[in-house]
């Protein structure tokens, strides 16, 4: 990059604005913002003025790396320049604020459009939602939600609506944290209010409940997805099914599998190549190479090595402490948990009346 602009100093070639905005994002990537001020400072020696196209190329490239505060010092130097392309500016520097997760800054931000006659609009909105609960996810988890639909609110209040990308956001980080109950709530909640979830949501939601252990429910939640019309690509059941091999649930994997294959969503090879060393290892080999003809018949160039299916070569994982059965679905499981506690609390009760019976006889005698 400095032999080319040292090229274009010597050989006094004009540098366009265009040209101008690679050199800038290029030095940025690699660090070097410093040096991409500087030139942007000296664009006389390169024959380019520094008019919107230029002091905008600048402002996107510092703030793509969260370079805000600087990107903000060259807004204050330039007003004069940008009034054309505020949108454009304010947008980048939202974005840049939001990467160093700086709410109060982004705040501030969506208040100065508002001011300037900017309307935030859907982008905006969700660009500060992300930055938001990204926070949150840090320092406070328990106002994920609260906070996330306060802002939802203010977005319907200049009629900019939320999407299901808006909803998507704040569902990701309830999976990061394992905020189950309120996943499942915000679900319900997009059906309720008119916000159709797409197939992002429905993983969101059935992959947090897979990992807390909720298997009943996460196939339900597949279940409705699937009712409901909506197709997802291959990395949705990929990414499923990986998650239950690892947590030792294949026959939920390989129920999920038949749901994938029935959808014809194709991408087949890698979820074969996670399934067959799984069911080997797990000692069902009749199993493991049932599927390894599946996919060599359905013309399937497998990764996986043919020696898995082989009990002299694949060593056999026996695991050492028995299997916990998961009955947290199991309505009967509920009923009969909450029978015992019952019968529970009534001895305890029949317990402390005999104690007090016989302490007044030992009193009276």
């Amino acid at each position: 990059m400095d032999i080319l602009l040292g090229d274009f100093k010597k050989q006094g070639r004009v540098m366009e604005a265009q040209t101008f905005g690679v050199v800038a994002e290029t030095y940025v990537k690699l660090g070097k913002e410093d040096e991409a001020l500087g030139i942007f400072k000296n664009l006389d020696k390169y024959k380019c003025l520094i008019d919107e196209f230029t002091v905008t190329a600048i402002i996107n490239a510092l703030c793509s790396k969260g370079h805000a505060k600087r990107a903000e010092g060259v807004v204050w130097h330039h007003k004069d320049k940008i009034k054309g392309v505020l949108p454009c500016v304010y947008r980048s520097l939202l974005y840049g604020w939001s990467l160093e997760r700086n709410v109060k800054e982004s705040w501030r931000i969506i208040q100065e459009m508002k001011t300037n006659g900017v309307t935030p609009d859907l982008v905006c909105y969700n660009t500060f939602l992300r930055c938001l609960c990204e926070r949150n996810l840090r320092n406070n988890p328990s106002g994920l939600v609260l906070e996330a639909l306060n802002v939802m609110m203010e977005m319907r209040s200049y009629k900019v609506f939320p999407t299901s990308i808006s909803y998507n956001i704040l569902l990701s980080c309830l999976g990061k944290t394992r905020r189950v109950k309120e996943s499942c709530q915000i679900l319900e909640a997009m059906n309720k209010s008119g916000v159709a979830p797409d197939w992002v949501s429905y993983y969101l939601v059935s992959r947090v409940l897979f990992l807390s252990g909720r298997f009943g429910k996460g196939k339900e939640i597949v279940d409705q997805m699937i009712e409901k019309g909506l197709v997802p690509n291959h990395k949705f059941y990929y990414s499923l099914i990986g998650i239950l091999c690892g947590v030792e649930r294949v026959n939920h994997a390989l129920d999920l599998f038949e749901k994938m294959k029935g959808s014809s969503v194709g991408g087949y090879g890698p979820v074969y190549d996670v399934l067959i060393p799984k069911l080997c290892r797990g000692g069902d080999f009749e199993k493991g190479r049932e599927l390894w003809d599946e996919g060599t018949f359905m013309g399937i160039t497998l990764q996986c090595s043919k020696d898995v299916l082989d009990p002299s070569i694949t060593e056999v994982y026996i695991p050492k402490r028995p299997e916990k059965i998961n009955v947290v679905d199991s309505p009967k499981a509920k009923s009969q948990q909450k029978l015992s506690n019952y019968f529970e609390r009534m001895k305890m009760r029949k317990a402390a009346a005999w104690k007090k019976k016989t302490k007044k006889k030992s009193e009276a005698s």
